[in-house]
């Protein structure tokens, strides 16, 4: 029976995540700390748990079908992969940070020490903007780099920006948007490539859930046509009829991301005992 190599974090801030989508998706992996694969015992998935360096190149080189990893780190390795899917965790920026105290403008980086770990991508930014500066390569602890003289500046991972605080620092300009992706290598077999699809259509089903909502809701019939029109929904609200006369029950689906635009419309069109639930899985 063939079965799909992927290659997940080991450790770090994707590791968690990736294993949660795979169970989500209904796939069973049993994780141990000391294993450096496990097999899912309801899915033809083999996980491997990997530095998120080597992802990229695992994949390429075809020891591993997918890899989950970061943007960032996917364009700093420069791997020949390819991308199927953007998965919408492990969001940051990667983006230049100098000292509180500096003011920043565009000339602000020439002829200026870089401590990044993130030598390609830095280049590429500074040829782009036709700036000469001295990048030093480090890994680990970037940001006490000013404070210990090695660098003018750095480039790092921002999401709250909290540790730059606590070094002094300030971001000043963001450089990547970088969530994590499913990669996949550009040669995968027949049988391989029909199990992703299987794979994919979960994923799809999963995040498609993640990003909307189910609601319900008590809708007087006289204003019930200005009420469905805010909730279009998969296809159309379905309408059912309450014992209580003049009235109906109202079902849909609500994106998030203007989940609570519709509920004040909603409100203010007289729409009452408004229920949201959350959407396990939704299959178009």
């Amino acid at each position: 029976m063939n079965v799909l190599k992927i290659a997940i974090q080991k450790s770090g801030r994707l590791s968690e995540d990736s294993l949660q989508l795979l169970k989500e998706c209904g796939i069973d992996v049993k994780n141990s700390a000391n294993k450096l694969k496990a097999q899912a015992s309801n899915f033809p998935v083999e996980v491997f748990f990997l530095r998120d360096d080597d992802i990229p190149e695992y994949v390429q080189d075809a020891v591993a079908d997918l890899g989950i990893v970061g943007e960032n780190v996917l364009y700093e390795k420069n791997k020949q992969v390819e991308i199927v899917r953007q998965l919408g965790f492990g969001k940051c920026r990667l983006s230049i940070a100098i000292p509180k105290a500096d003011t920043y403008n565009e000339n602000y980086l020439q002829n200026k020490k870089i401590a990044t770990s993130y030598p390609v991508l830095v280049q590429k930014f500074l040829n782009q903007k036709n700036i000469i500066a001295d990048v030093h390569e480090i890994s680990g602890s970037v940001e006490i780099a000013p404070g210990i003289g090695l660098a003018n500046a750095i480039c790092d991972l921002v999401s709250s920006g909290s540790t730059l605080l606590m070094n002094g620092l300030k971001e000043v300009e963001p450089i990547l948007q970088s969530q994590a992706v499913l990669v996949k290598n550009q040669n995968l077999s027949a049988e391989a490539d029909a199990i992703l699809n299987k794979l994919l259509f979960r994923i799809d089903a999963v995040k498609k859930a993640n990003n909307n909502k189910y609601i319900l809701l008590n809708a007087p019939n006289d204003n019930l046509e200005k009420i469905i029109s805010l909730l279009p929904g998969m296809k159309s609200p379905t309408v059912l009829p309450l014992a209580q006369e003049g009235w109906s029950s109202v079902h849909s689906v609500v994106s998030e991301n203007d989940f609570w635009n519709i509920i004040e419309q909603l409100k203010n069109a007289g729409a009452q005992g408004i229920l949201v639930v959350p959407i396990e899985k939704m299959i178009l």
